[in-house]
């Protein structure tokens, strides 16, 4: 695997060591020693797969608090999104910066999403699937999240918004204040 760590520290695209020959290639998706020679929480204890009926569906930003902080590791498996992740850690350099990236069942890229880090993405394919490898539990009383059209955020989504669950739409704004610039990739 190739890791490239992003503008915001310890977040990693993650992109396959593809070992090809007549019959297609071979990679390896997760190796615990490798993730844990990044720095990365190699733990696993739950698998998540979401199916997305029409592009510009919108799903997040969630992130979780104490005890069940969640790392997440993301992949598309059919067709593609658009992924983005706030860092959400309050005393990191990069507070409340996002970047976005592009990941599809062609490029097969993955993006590795720290603890205290608000995650979401948009549907850029009808179909889109997406499968999520977490570090806790899903723990409803610890789970937050972000509106996805904060303007003290500013992300930019590459489609209109066609589909998003009443929850993501009405988590609140952030009180007014300038933030730092988004990041891109």
């Amino acid at each position: 695997m190739q890791f490239t760590e992003t503008q915001l520290q310890g977040a990693f695209i993650i992109d396959l060591d593809r070992k090809a020959d007549d019959r297609g290639f071979f990679a390896r998706t997760y190796c615990r020693a490798e993730f844990a020679t990044h720095g990365i929480e190699p733990r696993i204890v739950q698998c998540n797969l979401s199916y997305n009926h029409q592009a510009g569906t919108l799903r997040g930003l969630h992130y979780q608090v104490e005890p069940s902080q969640e790392a997440k590791l993301i992949r598309c498996v059919a067709g593609a999104i658009y992924d983005v992740i706030v860092d959400w850690r309050q005393t990191s350099p990069t507070y409340s910066q996002h970047i976005g990236v592009e990941l599809t069942a062609e490029n097969r890229r993955a993006l590795f999403v720290p603890p205290l880090f608000a995650h979401g993405y948009q549907a850029l394919s009808d179909g889109a699937e997406v499968l999520y490898q977490v570090s806790e539990f899903y723990t409803p009383g610890c789970e937050r999240g972000l509106r996805y059209d904060d303007p003290a955020l500013g992300i930019k989504w590459p489609l209109p918004v066609s589909c998003i669950s009443a929850k993501d739409a009405n988590w609140p704004l952030l009180p007014s204040k300038a933030l730092e610039p988004a990041l891109t990739v």
